[in-house]
């Protein structure tokens, strides 16, 4: 997948899919409700951001194309690709162990700063989805 055209849209299985690293300048999208929450994306070539009420859920840098994005207390899963490598941060637990998965291989356990941030990078290429897993130890 190239980008999400609409910025941020909810997929037929509830989740959600959003950002477009094809975008030359800045683009957001505001006011998405999601499931009693509101969200908000900004991308473009260099940025993708994911806020949900006002809070931090996701950025990578360069700007990504994400799918199925579905999280909650321990687990947070989905399907970015992007034009090149990325590494993207996380809102997660603070200062908690996570097991990250890429492609379902096991890159190892993480921990989160005393903000909850976790950055993974992760090898992309046009036209190719990485699988990433992120799971409370």
């Amino acid at each position: 997948m190239a980008a999400v055209k609409e910025l941020l849209k909810t997929e037929e299985d509830g989740t959600l899919s959003f950002g477009d690293y094809t975008l030359a300048s800045k683009t957001k999208l505001d006011g998405y409700e999601f499931q009693g929450d509101i969200y908000k994306v900004k991308t473009f070539a260099e940025i993708t951001k994911l806020e949900k009420n006002g809070m931090f859920v996701y950025e990578s840098v360069p700007g990504t194309a994400v799918e199925n994005f579905q999280a909650d207390e321990d687990k947070v899963s989905f399907q970015v690709s992007g034009m090149k490598d990325a590494q993207f941060t996380l809102e997660l637990g603070a200062d908690s162990e996570y097991e990250v998965y890429l492609d379902e291989a096991n890159v190892g356990v993480m921990k989160t700063n005393l903000s909850g941030k976790l950055s993974v990078s992760a090898e992309l290429e046009p036209n190719r989805r990485v699988a990433v897993k992120v799971v409370r130890k």
